[in-house]
Protein backbone atom coordinates (compact mmCIF):
# COMPACT_ATOMS: atom_id res chain seq x y z
CA UNK A 1 0.00 0.00 0.00
CA UNK A 2 0.95 3.69 -0.55
CA UNK A 3 1.21 6.32 1.79
CA UNK A 4 -0.09 7.47 3.54
CA UNK A 5 -1.04 3.71 4.76
CA UNK A 6 2.85 2.68 4.62
CA UNK A 7 5.20 5.05 6.21
CA UNK A 8 8.52 3.44 6.03
CA UNK A 9 9.72 6.06 8.92
CA UNK A 10 7.32 3.96 11.73
CA UNK A 11 10.54 1.41 12.19
CA UNK A 12 13.13 4.34 12.30
CA UNK A 13 11.81 5.94 15.40
CA UNK A 14 13.72 4.56 18.06
CA UNK A 15 17.08 3.11 18.63
CA UNK A 16 15.50 -0.56 19.31
CA UNK A 17 13.27 -0.94 16.73
CA UNK A 18 15.89 0.39 14.23
CA UNK A 19 17.83 -2.23 16.30
CA UNK A 20 15.23 -5.15 15.99
CA UNK A 21 14.74 -4.79 12.21
CA UNK A 22 18.54 -3.87 11.14
CA UNK A 23 19.15 -5.91 8.04
CA UNK A 24 23.59 -6.04 8.97
CA UNK A 25 25.33 -6.71 11.42
CA UNK A 26 29.17 -5.63 12.24
CA UNK A 27 31.16 -7.50 14.60
CA UNK A 28 34.87 -7.60 15.72
CA UNK A 29 35.03 -11.57 14.92
CA UNK A 30 34.58 -10.67 11.47
CA UNK A 31 37.62 -8.49 11.72
CA UNK A 32 41.26 -9.04 10.14
CA UNK A 33 43.91 -7.14 11.32
CA UNK A 34 47.10 -7.13 9.10
CA UNK A 35 50.63 -6.18 10.65
CA UNK A 36 53.58 -5.47 9.53
CA UNK A 37 56.91 -7.22 10.93
CA UNK A 38 60.18 -6.35 10.24
CA UNK A 39 63.47 -7.93 10.30
CA UNK A 40 65.63 -4.96 10.89
CA UNK A 41 64.05 -1.98 12.43
CA UNK A 42 65.43 0.97 14.56
CA UNK A 43 63.31 -0.21 17.17
CA UNK A 44 60.54 -2.03 18.39
CA UNK A 45 57.85 0.46 15.83
CA UNK A 46 58.57 2.44 12.82
CA UNK A 47 55.74 4.16 12.41
CA UNK A 48 54.31 4.81 8.56
CA UNK A 49 54.09 8.19 7.68
CA UNK A 50 51.55 7.64 5.06
CA UNK A 51 49.27 5.35 7.84
CA UNK A 52 49.14 7.45 10.89
CA UNK A 53 48.41 4.51 13.29
CA UNK A 54 50.26 1.67 11.20
CA UNK A 55 53.57 0.56 12.06
CA UNK A 56 56.36 -1.90 11.01
CA UNK A 57 57.21 -3.70 13.99
CA UNK A 58 59.67 -6.63 15.38
CA UNK A 59 58.79 -9.57 16.80
CA UNK A 60 58.29 -8.28 20.88
CA UNK A 61 56.37 -5.65 19.17
CA UNK A 62 54.37 -7.94 16.87
CA UNK A 63 53.41 -10.55 19.61
CA UNK A 64 52.30 -7.28 21.56
CA UNK A 65 49.63 -6.13 18.81
CA UNK A 66 48.67 -9.81 18.62
CA UNK A 67 47.58 -10.10 22.29
CA UNK A 68 46.02 -6.50 21.80
CA UNK A 69 43.97 -7.62 18.80
CA UNK A 70 42.75 -10.71 20.79
CA UNK A 71 41.92 -8.80 24.11
CA UNK A 72 39.53 -6.48 21.90
CA UNK A 73 37.96 -9.89 20.03
CA UNK A 74 39.79 -9.54 16.60
CA UNK A 75 39.11 -12.72 15.00
CA UNK A 76 42.94 -12.53 12.74
CA UNK A 77 45.84 -10.60 12.07
CA UNK A 78 47.49 -11.29 8.53
CA UNK A 79 51.07 -10.95 8.55
CA UNK A 80 53.48 -9.21 5.91
CA UNK A 81 57.01 -9.57 6.00
CA UNK A 82 59.56 -7.11 5.87
CA UNK A 83 63.09 -8.65 5.56
CA UNK A 84 66.57 -7.33 5.96
CA UNK A 85 67.59 -8.56 2.62
CA UNK A 86 66.20 -9.32 -1.00
CA UNK A 87 67.04 -11.24 -3.64
CA UNK A 88 65.97 -11.84 -7.61
CA UNK A 89 63.93 -14.94 -6.70
CA UNK A 90 62.28 -13.71 -2.94
CA UNK A 91 64.31 -16.56 -1.66
CA UNK A 92 63.57 -15.05 2.16
CA UNK A 93 59.96 -15.71 1.65
CA UNK A 94 60.12 -19.48 2.34
CA UNK A 95 63.13 -19.70 4.47
CA UNK A 96 62.31 -21.58 7.77
CA UNK A 97 63.31 -18.94 10.11
CA UNK A 98 62.01 -16.16 7.76
CA UNK A 99 60.41 -12.96 9.49
CA UNK A 100 56.88 -14.03 8.83
CA UNK A 101 57.50 -18.02 9.67
CA UNK A 102 59.44 -16.20 13.22
CA UNK A 103 56.48 -14.40 13.56
CA UNK A 104 53.61 -16.79 12.87
CA UNK A 105 55.56 -19.16 16.00
CA UNK A 106 55.80 -16.71 18.24
CA UNK A 107 52.57 -15.35 18.15
CA UNK A 108 50.70 -18.73 18.05
CA UNK A 109 52.70 -19.89 21.28
CA UNK A 110 51.78 -16.45 23.07
CA UNK A 111 48.04 -16.10 22.02
CA UNK A 112 47.16 -19.51 20.51
CA UNK A 113 43.36 -18.57 19.99
CA UNK A 114 43.93 -15.78 17.70
CA UNK A 115 44.01 -16.92 14.43
CA UNK A 116 47.13 -16.35 12.22
CA UNK A 117 46.97 -15.81 8.02
CA UNK A 118 50.01 -14.97 6.24
CA UNK A 119 50.68 -13.36 2.77
CA UNK A 120 51.71 -15.25 0.38
CA UNK A 121 53.63 -13.38 -1.87
CA UNK A 122 57.37 -12.55 -3.54
CA UNK A 123 57.31 -9.18 -4.01
CA UNK A 124 58.03 -7.91 -0.73
CA UNK A 125 61.33 -10.35 -0.99
CA UNK A 126 61.95 -9.84 -4.64
CA UNK A 127 65.08 -7.21 -5.72
CA UNK A 128 62.70 -6.19 -8.36
CA UNK A 129 59.87 -5.72 -6.31
CA UNK A 130 57.63 -7.87 -8.65
CA UNK A 131 55.22 -10.75 -7.84
CA UNK A 132 57.06 -13.73 -8.81
CA UNK A 133 60.79 -14.48 -10.60
CA UNK A 134 61.68 -12.54 -13.87
CA UNK A 135 62.24 -13.86 -17.86
CA UNK A 136 65.15 -12.10 -19.14
CA UNK A 137 63.04 -9.83 -21.26
CA UNK A 138 61.81 -8.21 -17.41
CA UNK A 139 58.40 -9.94 -17.72
CA UNK A 140 57.09 -11.97 -14.72
CA UNK A 141 57.50 -15.63 -15.67
CA UNK A 142 53.98 -17.07 -14.42
CA UNK A 143 54.87 -20.65 -14.23
CA UNK A 144 58.07 -20.55 -12.69
CA UNK A 145 57.12 -18.92 -9.56
CA UNK A 146 54.38 -20.92 -8.84
CA UNK A 147 56.87 -23.39 -7.44
CA UNK A 148 58.36 -20.74 -5.31
CA UNK A 149 54.93 -19.31 -4.03
CA UNK A 150 53.76 -23.22 -3.26
CA UNK A 151 56.93 -23.57 -1.36
CA UNK A 152 56.47 -19.97 0.94
CA UNK A 153 53.04 -21.38 1.84
CA UNK A 154 54.43 -24.86 3.03
CA UNK A 155 56.80 -23.32 5.02
CA UNK A 156 53.83 -20.79 6.57
CA UNK A 157 51.63 -23.65 7.33
CA UNK A 158 54.69 -25.08 9.22
CA UNK A 159 55.29 -22.61 11.02
CA UNK A 160 51.82 -22.86 12.39
CA UNK A 161 49.62 -20.28 10.01
CA UNK A 162 46.19 -20.92 10.29
CA UNK A 163 45.65 -19.72 6.86
CA UNK A 164 47.71 -18.70 3.81
CA UNK A 165 46.85 -16.63 1.70
CA UNK A 166 47.96 -15.90 -1.94
CA UNK A 167 48.02 -12.19 -3.06
CA UNK A 168 50.02 -12.52 -6.45
CA UNK A 169 47.77 -12.82 -9.33
CA UNK A 170 50.09 -16.01 -10.77
CA UNK A 171 47.15 -18.17 -12.92
CA UNK A 172 46.91 -21.38 -11.43
CA UNK A 173 48.88 -20.50 -7.65
CA UNK A 174 46.04 -21.57 -5.54
CA UNK A 175 46.20 -25.24 -7.20
CA UNK A 176 49.78 -25.39 -6.88
CA UNK A 177 49.67 -24.49 -3.50
CA UNK A 178 46.54 -26.63 -2.70
CA UNK A 179 48.89 -30.00 -3.86
CA UNK A 180 52.20 -28.65 -2.21
CA UNK A 181 50.36 -28.35 1.32
CA UNK A 182 48.15 -31.25 1.09
CA UNK A 183 51.67 -33.45 -0.31
CA UNK A 184 53.55 -32.15 3.00
CA UNK A 185 50.68 -32.55 5.15
CA UNK A 186 48.73 -29.97 5.46
CA UNK A 187 45.41 -30.53 4.14
CA UNK A 188 43.48 -28.92 6.73
CA UNK A 189 44.96 -25.39 6.40
CA UNK A 190 42.64 -23.21 4.19
CA UNK A 191 44.17 -20.94 1.28
CA UNK A 192 42.40 -17.68 1.54
CA UNK A 193 42.78 -16.60 -2.62
CA UNK A 194 43.58 -12.94 -3.36
CA UNK A 195 41.29 -13.97 -6.39
CA UNK A 196 39.93 -10.30 -7.47
CA UNK A 197 42.80 -8.67 -6.82
CA UNK A 198 43.14 -4.63 -9.10
CA UNK A 199 46.05 -3.17 -10.43
CA UNK A 200 44.28 -0.52 -8.36
CA UNK A 201 45.52 3.29 -7.52
CA UNK A 202 44.96 2.86 -3.40
CA UNK A 203 47.96 0.65 -2.89
CA UNK A 204 50.23 3.32 -2.29
CA UNK A 205 50.41 3.87 1.36
CA UNK A 206 51.20 -0.23 1.64
CA UNK A 207 54.33 -0.29 -0.67
CA UNK A 208 55.61 1.73 1.25
CA UNK A 209 54.89 0.02 4.49
CA UNK A 210 56.21 -3.14 2.96
CA UNK A 211 59.10 -1.76 0.93
CA UNK A 212 57.48 -3.72 -1.71
CA UNK A 213 57.34 -1.08 -4.51
CA UNK A 214 58.52 -2.35 -8.25
CA UNK A 215 61.93 -0.97 -9.02
CA UNK A 216 60.38 -0.61 -12.32
CA UNK A 217 56.99 -0.54 -14.82
CA UNK A 218 54.01 -2.01 -12.79
CA UNK A 219 51.75 -5.01 -12.00
CA UNK A 220 48.92 -4.43 -14.50
CA UNK A 221 49.87 -7.56 -16.27
CA UNK A 222 48.71 -9.41 -13.52
CA UNK A 223 46.63 -7.52 -11.36
CA UNK A 224 43.35 -7.35 -12.99
CA UNK A 225 42.24 -3.75 -15.06
CA UNK A 226 39.56 -2.26 -12.53
CA UNK A 227 37.23 -1.97 -14.83
CA UNK A 228 36.34 -5.70 -15.07
CA UNK A 229 33.61 -7.27 -13.29
CA UNK A 230 32.78 -9.83 -15.16
CA UNK A 231 36.74 -11.08 -15.02
CA UNK A 232 36.49 -10.70 -11.44
CA UNK A 233 34.17 -13.18 -10.91
CA UNK A 234 35.57 -15.63 -13.63
CA UNK A 235 38.84 -15.07 -11.18
CA UNK A 236 37.11 -16.19 -8.37
CA UNK A 237 35.99 -18.99 -10.08
CA UNK A 238 39.01 -20.29 -11.43
CA UNK A 239 40.37 -20.37 -8.02
CA UNK A 240 37.42 -22.08 -6.39
CA UNK A 241 37.80 -24.96 -8.94
CA UNK A 242 41.44 -25.14 -7.92
CA UNK A 243 40.89 -25.57 -3.91
CA UNK A 244 39.82 -22.26 -2.68
CA UNK A 245 38.24 -22.16 0.68
CA UNK A 246 37.75 -18.37 0.94
CA UNK A 247 38.23 -15.65 -1.36
CA UNK A 248 39.03 -12.14 -1.59
CA UNK A 249 37.96 -8.71 -3.62
CA UNK A 250 40.82 -6.05 -3.23
CA UNK A 251 40.27 -2.96 -2.47
CA UNK A 252 37.25 -2.73 -0.99
CA UNK A 253 35.31 0.73 -1.36
CA UNK A 254 35.42 0.65 -4.97
CA UNK A 255 34.74 -2.39 -5.51
CA UNK A 256 31.19 -3.49 -3.23
CA UNK A 257 29.42 -4.35 -6.67
CA UNK A 258 32.40 -6.95 -7.24
CA UNK A 259 31.97 -8.29 -3.35
CA UNK A 260 28.35 -9.07 -3.76
CA UNK A 261 28.86 -10.55 -7.52
CA UNK A 262 31.45 -13.16 -6.07
CA UNK A 263 29.71 -13.96 -2.76
CA UNK A 264 26.67 -14.98 -5.16
CA UNK A 265 28.86 -16.68 -7.73
CA UNK A 266 30.94 -18.38 -5.62
CA UNK A 267 28.73 -19.18 -2.38
CA UNK A 268 32.11 -19.29 -0.51
CA UNK A 269 32.74 -17.31 2.52
CA UNK A 270 34.27 -13.76 0.93
CA UNK A 271 36.97 -11.47 2.09
CA UNK A 272 37.15 -7.66 1.47
CA UNK A 273 40.14 -6.01 1.65
CA UNK A 274 39.67 -2.41 2.96
CA UNK A 275 43.37 -1.17 1.66
CA UNK A 276 46.18 1.14 2.69
CA UNK A 277 45.07 4.20 0.75
CA UNK A 278 41.09 4.04 1.93
CA UNK A 279 42.45 3.47 5.33
CA UNK A 280 44.57 6.66 5.11
CA UNK A 281 42.11 9.05 2.67
CA UNK A 282 39.70 8.40 6.37
CA UNK A 283 42.55 9.75 8.78
CA UNK A 284 43.33 12.32 6.44
CA UNK A 285 40.01 13.32 6.83
CA UNK A 286 39.24 13.08 10.07
CA UNK A 287 42.55 14.50 11.39
CA UNK A 288 41.16 17.70 8.90
CA UNK A 289 38.41 17.87 10.63
CA UNK A 290 36.12 17.09 7.88
CA UNK A 291 34.82 13.89 8.72
CA UNK A 292 33.81 11.82 12.13
CA UNK A 293 36.37 9.03 11.86
CA UNK A 294 34.30 7.05 14.12
CA UNK A 295 31.12 7.53 12.17
CA UNK A 296 32.78 7.08 9.04
CA UNK A 297 34.99 3.72 9.55
CA UNK A 298 31.43 2.06 10.95
CA UNK A 299 30.07 2.96 8.04
CA UNK A 300 32.51 1.74 5.16
CA UNK A 301 32.69 -1.43 7.45
CA UNK A 302 29.03 -2.23 7.39
CA UNK A 303 28.53 -1.65 3.76
CA UNK A 304 31.05 -3.84 2.85
CA UNK A 305 29.35 -6.65 5.50
CA UNK A 306 25.70 -5.62 3.56
CA UNK A 307 27.65 -5.92 -0.04
CA UNK A 308 28.32 -9.61 0.71
CA UNK A 309 31.68 -9.56 2.70
CA UNK A 310 32.26 -12.13 5.72
CA UNK A 311 35.53 -10.88 6.59
CA UNK A 312 36.79 -7.15 6.55
CA UNK A 313 40.69 -7.41 6.14
CA UNK A 314 41.37 -3.62 7.36
CA UNK A 315 43.84 -1.29 9.38
CA UNK A 316 40.89 0.11 11.43
CA UNK A 317 40.10 -3.19 13.24
CA UNK A 318 41.59 -2.15 16.96
CA UNK A 319 39.99 1.08 16.65
CA UNK A 320 36.64 -0.21 15.23
CA UNK A 321 36.39 -3.55 17.59
CA UNK A 322 36.58 -1.15 20.54
CA UNK A 323 33.87 1.35 19.14
CA UNK A 324 31.97 -1.60 18.52
CA UNK A 325 32.49 -2.68 22.09
CA UNK A 326 31.45 0.84 23.38
CA UNK A 327 27.89 -0.07 21.44
CA UNK A 328 27.32 -3.02 23.27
Amino acid sequence: MAFPQTRMRRLRASAPLRGLVRETDLRAGQLMLPLFVAEASSGDREPIATMPGVERLSLAAVVAEAREAAAVGIAAVMLFGVPAAKDEEGSGAWDEEGVVQLAVRAIKQAVPELLVATDVCLCEYTAHGHCGVLRGDGSVDNDASLELLARTAVSHARAGADLVAPSDMMDGRVGAIREELDGEGFADTPILAYSAKFASAFYGPFREAADSTPAFGDRRGYQMDPANGREAVREALLDVQEGADMVMVKPALAYGDLISAVRQATRLPVAAYNVSGEYAMVKAAAAAGYIDERAAVLEILTSLRRAGADTIVTYHAKDAARWLAEQT
